[in-house]
C-alpha cells in the first residue's frame, strides 16, 4: 500500500510514517523543507500543484496533516498564516485527488477536537457535540481557533472527489514520547516541579495515546463504511488537575506547583504561545469509534501515562 502524508514532517506525521513503514507500506511525506528521513520525502509549497501531485495519483491513502503550528501568539500575521496554511493545503490536496487518473481510495484529513465548545457539563461526541464559538465570555483567541477549524473542515467537504472516501479526524492531543512533542514538554515541566493544575484545574483535557491514534488510523483505513467527522480521542477525558496528578504519579514526582489563570496568561506571553492550549475545556469522546467496536489499548490516562513515561525514559538513556 502507498501512503502519502502531506505535512507529515511533524510529530504526528513521524508517528504515522514509522507505523506504516514498519508494516511494510510505501510512505511518502510531502514537506515544505524536505530533510532526510527513513521514508521518502518530496518537496511541495502546500499551495500550488507541482511534481508532487504524481505521488497522489495511484496512492492508496492520503493523510493530510499540513498546517502551521498553533503553538504561537495569535497576532494578525500568525492568524493569517495558521488559517491560510490549512485552507490552501487542503484545497490543493483535494484538487490533486480530483484530477488523479487513479485517485486514492481514502483521504484522511486532519481536523481538531478544538472545534467543540468549551464546556464542563457533558462530553462532545460527533452526533450531539456543540461546535464552539458562541460560548459566553470566550476570549477572541478561542473564537479564532473555532473559525480555523470550521473553515478547515468546510474546505475538505467542498472538495469533489467522488471516488475517494473522506474522513475528518477531529484529533485530541496526540501524546508520544518523541522529543519536542506535547508529552515531552509536559514531562519537562513535571520533572521541574511545575506539573500542577492550570487555572482552577476543572477544565477537561482530551488526549489519545500515540499507539491508539495509529491503530485508529489503520482501523479507519480498513472500514469502508466510515466517512465524515470522527473524534480521535481516548474515551475518558479528565479534568486538568486530575490529569496532572496522575502524570506526576507516573513520573515519580511528588510536587507540582499550581499556576493561577493570570500566571498561565503571563507565562503564555513569555513562551510566545496562547493560554487556550491550557485553559479551554476540551471534553471530547470518540462515540463513533466506540459504537463501531473499536477498542482502545490505553482507554485511561493512568495506563497511558505509565506507558509514555517508561518509553520517554528509555528513549533518553539510549
Amino acid at each position: 500500500m502507498k501512503v502519502v502524508i502531506p505535512g507529515g514532517s511533524g510529530q504526528v506525521g513521524a508517528v504515522l510514517a514509522r507505523a506504516f513503514q514498519g508494516k511494510g507500506h510505501e510512505v511518502v511525506v510531502l514537506s515544505r523543507k524536505p530533510e532526510r528521513a527513513a521514508w521518502r520525502v518530496v518537496g511541495w509549497d502546500a499551495e500550488n500543484p507541482g511534481d508532487w501531485v504524481a505521488e497522489i495519483d495511484g496512492a492508496d491513502v492520503v493523510i493530510n496533516l499540513a498546517g502551521r503550528s498553533v503553538n504561537c501568539r495569535y497576532n494578525e500575521t500568525n492568524r493569517r498564516l495558521i488559517k491560510e496554511s490549512r485552507i490552501h493545503s487542503t484545497k490543493v490536496v483535494g484538487e490533486a485527488i480530483a484530477h488523479a487518473s487513479r485517485p486514492p481510495r481514502l483521504w484522511l484529513q486532519a481536523s481538531t477536537a478544538t472545534i467543540y465548545a468549551h464546556r464542563y457539563d457533558a462530553p462532545n461526541d460527533e452526533a450531539n457535540g456543540i461546535i464552539g464559538g458562541d460560548e459566553a465570555n470566550a476570549p477572541d483567541t478561542w473564537r479564532f481557533s473555532i473559525d480555523v477549524a470550521t473553515a478547515w473542515e468546510q474546505m475538505a467537504n467542498a472538495a469533489l472527489v467522488p471516488h475517494t472516501r473522506k474522513v475528518l479526524m477531529r484529533s485530541a492531543l496526540t501524546l508520544s514520547p518523541d522529543r519536542g512533542g506535547i508529552f515531552d514538554v509536559l514531562m519537562g515541566l513535571t520533572r521541574r516541579g511545575l506539573g500542577g493544575r492550570a487555572g482552577d484545574g476543572k477544565q477537561y483535557i482530551s488526549w489519545i495515546h500515540d499507539e491508539d491514534f495509529v491503530r485508529a488510523v489503520f482501523w479507519l483505513s480498513d472500514h469502508e463504511e466510515f466517512a465524515g467527522a470522527v473524534n480521535l480521542a481516548a474515551p475518558q477525558p479528565l479534568p486538568n488537575a486530575e490529569f496532572m496528578r496522575i502524570l506526576r504519579d507516573a513520573a515519580g514526582v511528588a510536587i507540582g506547583l499550581p499556576a493561577t489563570r493570570w500566571l498561565v496568561e503571563i507565562g503564555a506571553i513569555f513562551l510566545r504561545t496562547e493560554s487556550e492550549l491550557l485553559l479551554k475545556s476540551r471534553r471530547v469522546v470518540p462515540q463513533r469509534l466506540l459504537d463501531a467496536g473499536f477498542t482502545f489499548r490505553f482507554p485511561t490516562w493512568a495506563q497511558a501515562s505509565r506507558d509514555l513515561c517508561e518509553r520517554w525514559r528509555q528513549m533518553r538513556v539510549q
